[in-house]
């Protein structure tokens, strides 16, 4: 790795920012935080004092900043297309939150402005990144549970309202034309996503029904997004299985994942106190110990910062690469249609 120091602008300075990627930034030695931009300017200066670094009037005013490496965008899921091809084509890697835009046509802009600006762009799907979830792939991959046959993987917990940095019904999270997607974009694009890798396969058809369930505004009115996501997913082998993301588990957070192989069972992050278990044929048990996955109540590192900082310096997105979400990202969009048009969509 190269010596030196990359200097790094937070674009959006919401509760993902705050809890992850200026910490864990902050903590990081090859790192400095360049400066803040946020639309509520009080959040900023909040950051600046906490860790250091100046707080930037305007977007515009950061990206023309030479002495600025890199940005991480964590705004509203609408602008995330908007600003991350405008910090690339000034010149900086970005770093964005998921879900990586709002639509496949934004999507596939993202990746051609990254291609054309060469620099660098990365999604900041963390589950990628997560022990269990890393073992669990190699094993697979080793054929540990023998032919993959079918799955099931959920992610489920009791809504944004406590977790978004303004708690309460009138959270961003709620608002369509902000937030555009609902749970599908919190919670479920993170599952779309693992299933791909832990299998390393494409997802090529997806049958879904989408709903809006027992949200409410602060008006009393049902949210304008889904609050529930049931998918069944086809993937490019052959392979199927279900998907769930949901916003009313009123109670333990769910966010496990089950593959189902000729021979055994692989659990991920589903048994409590074993994040990580092969079930044979036989009934034998083993498991592996790894970290326990992040819920909003136990934020540990995530390994973002650490993936991102020595991508800027390898010049390798590596598995959050633009380019290796964007499948997942189709698959994310045509459970939308699906869900609309009634019918199986073919990718």
């Amino acid at each position: 790795m190269q010596s030196g120091v990359k200097r790094i602008g937070l674009i959006g300075c919401g509760k993902i920012a705050q809890v992850r990627h200026i910490p864990e930034l902050a903590a990081h030695p090859l790192a400095e935080i360049a400066g803040y931009y946020n639309p509520t300017e009080s959040r900023a200066r909040q950051m600046a004092g906490l860790y250091g670094g100046k707080v930037y009037d305007s977007i515009d005013e950061m990206l023309s900043d030479p002495s600025v490496d890199a940005v991480v965008v964590s705004l509203a899921n609408s602008a995330h297309a908007d600003v991350s091809i405008r910090a690339l084509l000034a010149g900086k890697d970005v770093l964005c939150e998921k879900p990586m835009a709002t639509t496949i046509e934004e999507c596939e802009s993202m990746v051609d402005a990254a291609g054309r600006s060469g620099r660098l762009l990365m999604i900041a799907q963390n589950q990628r990144l997560a022990p269990a979830h890393r073992k669990a792939r190699e094993l697979i991959l080793q054929g540990a549970v023998g032919k993959v046959l079918t799955f099931r993987t959920t992610f489920g917990h009791a809504g944004p309202e406590s977790w978004s940095v303004n708690p309460g019904k009138g959270t961003w999270f709620f608002s369509k034309e902000k937030a555009a997607m609902g749970v599908m974009a919190d919670l479920g694009v993170h599952k779309a996503d693992i299933i791909s890798y832990l299998l390393g396969t494409r997802i090529t058809g997806v049958g879904a029904l989408l709903s809006t369930l027992d949200k409410t505004g602060p008006d009393g009115r049902p949210i304008e997004v889904e609050d529930n996501s049931l998918c069944l997913f086809r993937m490019e082998d052959g392979v199927i299985g279900t998907m769930t993301a949901s916003w009313t588990y009123y109670g333990a957070e769910d966010n496990s994942t089950v593959i189902y192989g000729t021979g055994g069972i692989l659990r991920v992050y589903d048994v409590p106190g074993s994040p990580l278990r092969l079930v044979r044929p036989d009934g034998s048990v083993q498991d592996f110990d790894v970290e326990a996955i992040q819920t909003n109540d136990n934020q540990t590192s995530s390994g973002i910062a650490e993936a991102f900082v020595s991508s800027l310096f390898t010049r390798d997105g590596g598995d959050l690469a633009a380019e290796r979400i964007l499948p997942v990202m189709k698959a994310v969009f045509a459970a939308f249609r699906s869900s609309s048009e009634g019918r199986f969509i073919e990718i």
